[in-house]
């Protein structure tokens, strides 16, 4: 498909994809990409092998500490301005604008599609937080949003609302925005998925030279190191979880052997495909997270609706406030929760952007930016609100062990603390550790896809055993960090991340004006069909 306009042109035939690639063992990858993503992740590996892992994470998270501290607003405000790219776009004539062309269809149903994006997206997320941070605000740990004063109702309400907006509309654009960009150059202008072609009206035939391969390079780096951390994050909580439940050891052996397990079960999903792996789980996820979250609705109905309606008022009366970093007295608990937050959707933003990118093809972009920023909110308001709000009540009440520590003590076991108040609360904690599992096998398998297309040229369709690969890689990557560190490993590989997100946020942002310059193309077509014509 051509790409022209009055300012510059794209011509698909300029680039064919995977033009760069070498075939070895079987496998199809670009040359540049993988070779300097597999290089430079084993020398992240060997560097934490020579150096203690307390050395390490002190002089990484020093770096992370300044980056969050003195770019504060770099984070802030273009969060902020991912998010007015995204609600004028939608509310323009522009969202009519078909991903695919004016007759694409789409490949799954709105459902399964919804299932699909929220559980690569934030689904892990919310089961580690959901009961944690709405809890940390009330209590004043580590601060409280705006400085309202806890154990208060006013505090209870900023708590709510806060969490919520961690994990609503500000986060969801920022990933609705890469996913949109990178769906639209892929199914409108013909180009591979990598975000390299995002990047095109900017930079021209430059992109498929060596600033194309630094930017794919820095995206498979964060995607893979991002799912290392998650992985580990994830083996650490759901052995705090089993070894609650059944009494065991909460031993390293046993984390690695979930993120074994883990990898095992990705692996299977992977050579199932999508429809038979990603697809499928992801509506197992939804209805079992859905199961959950209606037991707890059901044993708190009077907590949960007051919850409810108090997240909402609290969120609204707080979004201005809560996006600037000017006039705050809160800046410790700002730059430690919200410009970490949004350092850390930035990070994952190429990883959801481009599976979201690849399951989205048929939708008009007004249905798609909906879908994605409004539908994963108020689902997000409804979980926040539910486990957070009665986690608040349980403190409140001074009831289970929540009440009687009065705030959290170890985050990873907050969720397990605070169902343990209930008679039936193995039952219920067996349903998170399993919720935990399921939602960590997705995550690695759609990861593992994306960092296979990245390192392939953007192809699509590539041998089965490449997934496999990298799902492996970054498995391994998890394990070996808790091997060397623990979890200060994990964290030292977590502050990498947000350390790339700085010069990632300033790439979303390009990719936004990049996607304008492209979309205004579609508007000039009926001109130009019309000059043609006479």
């Amino acid at each position: 498909m051509g790409f022209k306009s009055q300012k510059y042109s794209i011509d698909s035939t300029d680039y064919q994809v995977g033009q760069d690639n070498i075939t070895k063992w079987g496998m199809d990858v670009h040359n540049t990409v993988f070779t300097a993503s597999a290089g430079l992740s084993i020398l992240f590996i060997v560097t934490l092998l020579v150096l203690s892992p307390e050395d390490a994470k002190a002089a990484i998270d020093a770096v992370k500490s300044a980056a969050l501290s003195k770019f504060d607003f770099v984070f802030m405000w273009g969060a902020n301005i991912l998010l007015i790219f995204a609600v004028l776009i939608a509310l323009s004539p522009l969202g009519k604008i078909r991903l695919g062309g004016d007759n694409a269809t789409t490949d799954y149903s709105t459902i399964s599609w919804i299932a699909m994006l929220f559980a690569a997206g934030m689904g892990i997320g919310l089961i580690f937080w959901g009961v944690a941070e709405p809890t940390a605000f009330y209590t004043n740990w580590f601060g409280t949003p705006l400085g309202v004063e806890p154990f208060t109702p006013e505090g209870r309400e900023l708590a709510l609302g806060s969490a919520v907006f961690h994990w609503g509309l500000h986060a969801w654009a920022i990933y609705g925005m890469a996913a949109l960009s990178l769906a639209y150059f892929v199914y409108n202008k013909g180009l591979p998925l990598s975000m390299r072609s995002v990047f095109y009206p900017l930079l021209g035939d430059r992109v498929w030279g060596r600033i194309g391969d630094v930017i794919d390079v820095m995206a498979v780096l964060v995607i893979l190191f991002g799912l290392a951390t998650s992985l580990g994050l994830g083996g650490s909580q759901a052995a705090s979880g089993i070894s609650h439940v059944f009494g065991l050891n909460n031993s390293l052996l046993l984390q690695i052997a979930i993120i074994l397990t883990i990898m095992g079960l990705a692996i299977v999903s992977v050579v199932r495909g999508m429809d038979g792996g990603v697809k499928m789980l992801s509506n197992l996820n939804m209805i079992i997270a859905f199961i959950f979250l209606g037991f707890i609705g059901i044993l708190n109905f009077t907590t949960v609706l007051d919850s409810v309606s108090t997240a909402v008022v609290g969120y609204v009366k707080n979004i201005i406030p809560l996006s600037q970093t000017t006039g705050r007295e809160d800046t410790t608990w700002l730059h430690g929760w919200t410009v970490f937050y949004w350092a850390w959707w930035v990070a994952y933003a190429p990883f959801f952007g481009m599976f979201v990118a690849r399951i989205s093809k048929g939708r008009t972009i007004r249905e798609f930016l909906f879908c994605v920023l409004v539908i994963p909110t108020l689902v997000t308001t409804a979980w926040m609100s539910f486990f957070g709000g009665v986690a608040i009540q349980q403190v409140i009440d001074h009831a289970g062990l929540l009440g009687a520590a009065q705030g959290i003590g170890d985050v990873s076991l907050s969720l397990f603390y605070m169902l343990d108040a209930y008679p039936i609360g193995n039952i219920l904690s067996l349903i998170a550790v399993a919720l935990i599992i399921v939602f960590f096998v997705t995550t690695l398998d759609s990861g593992s896809i994306v960092v296979d297309s990245m390192t392939a040229g953007g192809k699509l369709e590539l041998p089965i055993k490449q997934k496999v690969v990298w799902a492996v890689i970054s498995a391994v990557i998890a394990v070996v960090m808790l091997w060397i560190g623990g979890t200060q490993s994990i964290q030292a590989l977590q502050s990498i991340t947000i350390i790339a997100a700085l010069p990632f946020t300033l790439i979303l942002i390009l990719g936004c004006v990049s996607l304008i310059k492209g979309l205004l193309t579609e508007v000039e077509r009926p001109q130009v069909a019309s000059d043609k014509s006479a």
